[in-house]
């Protein structure tokens, strides 16, 4: 895989704002993004009584270590007010990790490539149409082809909506 790879995700409020200013906070803490996917919306995933999310990938450049960024992100979550009250629940703002370069991170905190990536098809999506050949350095497929043999049946769909970069 060549690139950092973050995955942005928000069910609730203004979602497409959500969207625009954690790409802004991220900004602030020395995160260049390099590329972006077109904004998908998703059926939630794990628990299905909420709101539908607004998802997309951006691709990154930065001074950061995976731990660095990861501190980022999770600074990014507080600073737009996210609280994590249960596992799969409603979001103003979920920032995650899915790929830094070809490194594999295997910390109580941090896991990187993203383990949710080949079951989410919110999450390949977005990755495809900015990366569709690169290779998970775990399971050595495209992301092409996990999206192909993805297990995930929920609704997923790009959207108009634009971020401004």
């Amino acid at each position: 895989m060549k690139g950092i790879f973050l995955l942005l995700g928000s069910n609730l409020g203004d979602r497409m704002q959500n969207l625009q200013r954690a790409k802004d906070i991220l900004a602030a803490h020395e995160i260049n993004i390099s590329d972006f996917s077109a904004v998908y919306e998703s059926a939630p995933w794990g628990d299905e009584n909420q709101g539908w999310f607004l998802n997309m990938v951006l691709k990154i450049d930065t001074i950061h270590d995976p731990e660095s960024l990861l501190q980022s992100c999770l600074d990014t979550e507080i600073q737009m007010g996210r609280t994590r009250l249960k596992k799969w629940g409603e979001r103003i703002i979920d920032v995650d990790i899915l790929y830094y370069h070809d490194f594999i991170v295997e910390s109580p905190h941090l896991r990187i490539p993203h383990p949710g990536i080949a079951m989410r098809r919110f999450t390949l999506m977005p990755l495809v149409e900015l990366a569709p050949h690169e290779i998970h350095p775990v399971l050595k497929l495209p992301q092409k082809q996990l999206l192909e043999i993805c297990p995930d049946i929920l609704e997923c769909h790009k959207t108009d909506l634009h971020l401004h970069i």
